[in-house]
């Protein structure tokens, strides 16, 4: 599997990332969130995916606290919430990520999910991000084929940098993009960017995912990440941990190689998609 994957605009992050959705809400669980995220940047999960609407903010402060002194390894990736996302409301919900980040720019800009702003407003303002180094690069989030193609005509030819990924819902049992999605993103030449690829730990529990990843000697956890990172290697996962032995864990599936048996025994279980299937969200 590819230790990384090239966005359109050139960049590459790692294939295999952090993601902090619901980090950062429990004072309590801080320092042991803390611990995880600086664990899995020493390990290489150096891209980190966070939003504005994670804990109001609080998991991009914790991000910010957590790459101090160490901004310069990490891809960092952050969303605005559709309500936000208006020509003006984007630039202004962009700084003060970066203000609770402690950064001056983020490598990727995500419009989290479709709301009721036109989209060219969205794209202006991303571009207008870009051109005043803000964000190296913009993208969208739980966009389905319909959205992209609004998206190509608000863009009406006119954007500078044009979109570098669609982060959305992908794991063993939800493969729903594979019928229509992703194969329109690869000939749009964007990268997926797979979110809860263990489907909020519902996956590690699968009685025959766990039973595969036994006969692996590996966790049903580590099972699940590989599978995505193998089936889709032109893929990014971003994965939640909220220790260092959770982080380790994560950054340890990069290294299983999934054989063809257990691969089909995957596969028997998780079809893929017969036909068409809406985009589900988290």
């Amino acid at each position: 599997m590819p230790a990384t994957v090239t966005f359109p605009n050139g960049t590459t992050a790692p294939a295999l990332g952090q993601g902090t959705w619901n980090m950062g809400d429990d004072p309590r669980r801080r320092p042991a969130e803390l611990e995880a995220l600086r664990t899995g940047l020493d390990l290489g999960l150096t891209l980190v995916d966070t939003a504005e609407m994670y804990g109001s903010g609080r998991s991009e402060q914790l991000v910010g606290e957590a790459i101090a002194g160490r901004r310069d390894e990490v891809f960092l990736v952050s969303k605005v919430l559709p309500g936000n996302a208006s020509r003006r409301g984007t630039v202004d919900a962009c700084h003060a990520s970066l203000e609770r980040l402690g950064t001056d720019h983020l490598d990727l800009y995500l419009l989290h999910w479709r709301g009721g702003h036109p989209l060219a407003d969205t794209v202006e303002a991303m571009e207008a991000l870009v051109a005043e180094g803000a964000v190296g690069g913009w993208g969208v989030s739980n966009f389905d084929v319909d959205d992209l193609d609004d998206l190509a005509a608000a863009t009406g030819g006119g954007s500078t940098s044009g979109p570098q990924t669609d982060q959305v819902l992908y794991n063993l049992g939800r493969r729903g993009p594979e019928h229509a999605l992703l194969p329109r993103l690869r000939a749009d030449g964007l990268p997926l960017m797979a979110y809860s690829p263990v489907e909020q730990g519902e996956l590690a529990r699968h009685p025959l995912v766990a039973s595969v990843a036994a006969d692996l000697g590996v966790t049903a956890a580590q099972l699940a990440l590989a599978w995505v990172l193998r089936l889709v290697p032109d893929a990014f996962a971003v994965v939640k941990a909220g220790t260092a032995e959770h982080a380790r864990e994560n950054a340890a599936a990069r290294e299983l190689d999934i054989d063809d048996q257990a691969f089909v025994q995957l596969e028997r279980e998780f079809p893929a998609p017969a036909g068409a299937t809406p985009l589900e969200m988290l």
